[in-house]
């Protein structure tokens, strides 16, 4: 009986350890032009109180065992709601003056994905998104079927005057003014302003959150409001489930940021995890290899934040700036805006 209870003990003892410290929570705000001479000390600490408070809502359900999924849905969400960055209530403006989101999320225990582009009316599209992959046979929804969708799903519905906010507005406003001025400019004038620093930062811009949890499962989502300015229907790579999000148990969960053409191009999420599975890359080796280097050989600009099945984390990045930040079960945190 005394060695009975012993074992018992140990047995407990050994899951208690083995769950500990075995969650990961990596989220981004988005990549681009961010210095810290162009940023006010009150807007960098509410910049880094929104990256936390994403980081806590996803953390409050991983530490509690819950899954990689519920974990990105909450902490997705927080960033949705909160103005600073280009997703939900802070999503840019169209070129008709609309905002149109994108959304996306895999489970990378069984490569189930959802995904919902240019809605108008969803409060939360990453809610949406996940209604598309557990509650239809589909992957992707678009506009009003989206929309309708996600409603009969329960989805909180608004008016679209909910995600105005002037600030985007007046960025709005202000690549009219630049789109305007290009057109008035020789071709090598206008390719030269577009190549000027700063020129993107309001253009465009992605929240994600990738997760491991403490059964091992890993999961991704991406949420945005696409590019300011953008016409004819435009959509970028966070919906494009193997471009802007990928997520697969033997590999990693990844969400990318930054021009959505070339992460399309470059199928960017989905070729990290075959250098990883099918080329025996590290994570760091195959995320630089893809944002460091052929990414920017085309001409693109950007980053991702990437987890894979050992709780390895990757936040690699070509821009000036990413608002990151990553927590893990042993309650190790880093919230980081500027490149370092």
């Amino acid at each position: 009986m005394k060695y009975t209870l012993l074992i018992i003990m140990l047995c407990l003892s050994f899951k208690c350890f083995a769950q500990t410290g075995k969650y990961v929570l990596v989220i981004h705000g988005g990549a681009g032009t961010i210095l810290k001479s162009q940023m006010t000390k009150e807007k960098e600490q509410q910049y880094t109180k929104g990256l936390n408070d994403a980081l806590e809502a996803g953390k409050k359900i991983l530490a509690n065992g819950g899954t990689a999924m519920d974990a990105v849905v909450a902490a997705i969400k927080v960033l949705e709601d909160n103005p600073l960055f280009n997703a939900g209530k802070g999503a840019v403006f169209t070129n008709e003056g609309k905002n149109e989101m994108d959304a996306a999320i895999m489970d990378g225990s069984n490569l189930k994905a959802g995904s919902v582009a240019g809605v108008t009316t969803i409060k939360n599209p990453i809610t949406a998104a996940r209604a598309v992959m557990d509650k239809s046979e589909h992957v992707m929804m678009v506009g009003k079927g989206a929309e309708k969708f996600a409603q009969q799903q329960g989805c909180t519905i608004v008016d679209p005057s909910y995600f105005f906010t002037e600030e985007r507005w007046r960025s709005l406003q202000q690549i009219r003014a630049e789109d305007s001025s290009k057109m008035l400019l020789d071709h090598d004038s206008a390719k030269a302003l577009l190549k000027q620093p700063g020129n993107k930062d309001y253009k465009y811009g992605t929240v994600g959150c990738v997760a491991l949890d403490m059964n091992g499962n890993l999961a991704a989502g991406t949420s945005t409001g696409g590019m300011t300015n953008k016409k004819f229907g435009r959509v970028g790579d966070a919906p494009v489930i193997g471009a802007g999000t990928y997520a697969n148990n033997a590999t990693c969960a990844i969400s990318c940021t930054g021009w959505g053409e070339f992460y399309i191009r470059l199928v960017m999420a989905k070729t990290i995890s075959d250098r990883m599975e099918f080329g025996y890359q590290a994570l760091a080796d195959a995320t630089n290899e893809m944002v460091m280097k052929q990414l920017g050989a085309l001409g693109g600009d950007g980053g991702l934040i990437a987890v894979d099945k050992d709780g390895n984390i990757a936040m690699p990045f070509n821009t000036e700036g990413m608002y990151r930040a990553y927590i893990t079960g042993n309650g190790k945190t880093e919230v980081k805006i500027f490149k370092d």
